[in-house]
């Protein structure tokens, strides 16, 4: 049994020949027609320019009737179809759970099946493209947009990526995978310069895009607002070419993020294919002066050739170009709701159940539950991948300061944990008192029999979070009512992990994440016992902050000296993008947990961490070795419910002094007392390094150590066998 995400060619046109077919339409063409191709627009501000059937969204890009190029029209993302601050008056959507929800049950299947879900919603509403396929690896533990991406780990955040996009394209519309590379952080994105070298970026975050790319086959790749080695990634043509055409043979089309084009000389010859957006960069960059750039020699007509070849290749190759979505169709909200409520029971980790805390039991007379606006609705992060939920009006505050005040607003999907408990728990007087008062909620929690505290930490793209503590003194809160109720439970709707320095006083806690718009519902069958908890964690919760590799958001610091520059240059005091900031990515390939064992730093909950109602032993493993690194063994039940299990598999070379890096992972649900015979085998490219000099991977012969294990610290069956040497291509 693998974790391989399920393949998008079963879905997919027979499209062997879309690159030449996309080349002979191309030929028909005259330049004003290729250029009108290769820079969209932005619908917001767009006012005024003639353009067909606009509809208020991410992008649009003209087609060319005479020869059949549809238009196409671009909405965000990966959580569902996005629409932010309400552009399109009274247009609603399902909610898919935050993305670090979906990584956290460690099953392509229910990737693939978000991503289906939205993709075929995003086809209904007439929309050709999604801006989905989130991957950037988890650095910094304070990034406002972790919670739309997919953890720490490479073949974890590659293979649940690629089942999403994959999902999404069987719809015949385009997935994006996005950002690339090394976007890393919200605050200061637009002027970091990533530093890191060539293996360690390799075997890290350009490894995730790579597995989600040969897996989900997007038809075009997002490149990224910073820096990564000197380069603007619209413009790096070592990551845009040498690296994703050259090196892995990519068909389709590169866009720019909305805003992130700089040149246009440089940035074309460097591989970007198409300005996204064209209203929030600078200039338009790939319209007027792009064609003076051609007729000046400056950039090749075979070079623009290319770019709409590559656009046009994705859109055959997915079934957008010959299936254009122009017709409005009905959508069966009910049903994706379902789809909605399954990631997030999936994807909820239950941290900690000291004395079967959890599930809550029937006996509970009096169940009060505190903050976290528990009454009305679960959190949502914000941002571009905002959506307008099916299901009720949701309770929004706009933001009136910060980088995102003009596209983003706090949200809670109106599914109120409040009332799927009473629903649940029709034996109790469940009741919900804010938390303002910090007394009055611990001496509600002193006259019931249980206690429920919703703690909340809101977080957005364009700027990170300024610490990991959670905000508006909720820590004090948690801490009173424990104080007050030995049974106390916490559940969390954050965007990452946070400090719990109440922990040891709180005997069960609940990592709900941004839940979806059933997210309410998720939490109670979870917190009852209806749906037995099965999420791991795929990202590490660190004790303390200066565990991190940064000890502080490097955002910030970032955006201190590009106010420093902007004073010294009052010419250019709107415009960070002048501004440049390196990070030395010191941790290098060792991402997340392998830090963690690097340092010999002790997390609070490491990567993989999740408990459950039952129990689950794993007996007999066998550790196969040669061509392949493998483990089987037998995967019992031992308890008295049905639940899913995640078992793991780390590997490391005897001698190398690199730390374990996850190599394969699956998800098995059993019945009590059922076991199953598991076969885990690893990755190749997770055994091997990145040897610039082949340049390819390169796995060195000996003998390699292997962990079967429930988290990314558990040791507790290691064996070890001998792997043969062996290259791959890049």
């Amino acid at each position: 049994m693998s974790a391989a995400p399920p393949s998008s060619s079963a879905d997919a046109p027979d499209n062997s020949d879309a690159r030449a077919r996309a080349a002979a339409i191309v030929a028909r063409m005259t330049i004003d027609e290729k250029i009108a191709l290769v820079h969209g627009l932005f619908p917001p501000m767009a006012k005024g320019k003639t353009v067909n059937e606009l509809i208020p969204s991410a992008g649009h890009i003209d087609g060319i009737p005479r020869l059949g190029v549809p238009l196409i029209r671009e909405s965000d993302a990966s959580l569902g179809v996005a629409n932010q601050v309400e552009q399109r008056k009274g247009d609603v959507a399902t909610a898919l759970p935050s993305g670090l929800a979906t990584a956290s049950t460690f099953d392509p299947a229910i990737a693939r099946a978000g991503g289906a879900m939205i993709g075929a919603e995003a086809r209904a509403k007439r929309f050709d493209v999604l801006l989905a396929g989130g991957v950037n690896l988890t650095r910094d533990p304070w990034n406002g947009r972790n919670f739309e991406y997919l953890g720490e780990d490479p073949l974890l955040a590659g293979t649940m990526a690629g089942a999403h996009i994959s999902g999404v394209q069987s719809n015949h519309i385009v997935s994006t995978i996005k950002h690339f590379a090394l976007n890393s952080q919200e605050t200061g994105r637009t002027v970091v310069d990533a530093r890191i070298g060539e293996a360690a970026l390799r075997e890290s975050d350009l490894l995730a895009f790579q597995i989600a790319i040969e897996t989900g086959r997007p038809g075009s790749v997002m490149c990224a607002y910073n820096k990564v080695n000197g380069d603007w990634a619209c413009e790096n043509a070592h990551l845009l070419t040498d690296i994703l055409k050259r090196d892995w043979g990519y068909r389709g089309w590169v866009m720019s993020d909305w805003g992130a084009v700089h040149s246009t000389a440089k940035a074309a010859n460097a591989g970007l294919d198409q300005e996204s957006g064209q209203e929030l960069d600078r200039a338009v960059y790939f319209a007027d002066a792009l064609k003076a750039d051609i007729v000046g020699g400056r950039v090749r007509m075979a070079r623009l050739d290319d770019m709409v070849t590559r656009y046009l290749t994705g859109l055959i190759e997915t079934g957008a170009y010959d299936a254009p979505a122009s017709v409005a169709q009905p959508i069966p909200y009910a049903a994706h709701a379902d789809v909605a409520e399954r990631a997030a029971e999936a994807g909820i980790v239950l941290l900690k159940n000291d004395g079967g805390m959890l599930p809550l039991a029937r006996t509970a007379k009096r169940v009060v539950l505190i903050g976290g606006r528990a009454d009305v609705g679960v959190l949502s992060g914000g941002g571009s991948s905002q959506v307008r939920s099916v299901g009720g009006a949701p309770v929004e505050i706009p933001l009136t300061s910060g980088a995102a005040a003009s596209f983003a607003r706090i949200t809670w999907h109106a599914s109120s944990p409040l009332l799927a408990i009473r629903a649940a728990m029709p034996q109790a007087r469940v009741t919900w008192i804010d938390g303002r008062d910090v007394a009055a909620a611990a001496a509600a929690a002193k006259a019931a029999d249980v206690a429920i505290v919703f703690a909340t930490q809101w977080t957005t793209e364009a700027q990170d979070v300024p610490d990991l503590s959670l905000p508006d003194h909720q820590d004090e809160l948690i801490a009173a009512v424990a104080a007050a109720q030995p049974k106390t439970v916490a559940v969390m709707e954050t965007g990452g992990p946070v400090l719990m320095p109440w922990l040891s006083a709180v005997p069960a806690v609940v990592q709900a994440w941004y839940p979806g718009q059933r997210g309410g519902t998720a939490i109670a069958n979870i917190l009852t016992g209806r749906v037995n908890p099965s999420g791991r964690l795929p990202i590490t919760f660190p004790a303390a902050a200066a565990q991190a590799p940064r000890p502080a958001p490097v955002g910030l610091n970032a955006m201190t000296a590009a106010d420093a520059q902007a004073a010294a240059d009052p010419a250019h005091a709107s415009d960070h993008q002048l501004a440049s900031f390196p990070v030395d990515y010191v941790e290098g390939a060792n991402v997340g947990y392998r830090w963690y064992e690097k340092t010999g730093a002790k997390p609070l909950f490491p990567f993989g961490h999740g408990l459950s109602y039952t129990d689950f032993v794993y007996r007999n493993p066998v550790v196969t070795g040669g061509a392949t690194l493998s483990v089987s063994f037998e995967l019992v039940n031992t308890g008295r419910m049905a639940g899913a299990d995640v078992p793991q598999m780390y590997v490391t070379r005897d001698g190398s002094n690199v730390p374990m890096r996850l190599a394969a992972f699956t998800r098995v649900m059993l019945k009590p007392g059922e076991s199953r015979r598991v076969t885990l085998v690893a990755e190749p490219r997770i055994l091997a390094d990145y040897d610039p000099k082949l340049p390819g991977w390169r796995i060195t012969g000996g003998r390699y150590r292997v962990a079967l294990a429930r988290d990314a610290n558990d040791r507790t069956l290691v064996s070890s066998a001998t792997v043969k040497a062996a290259t791959m291509k890049p």
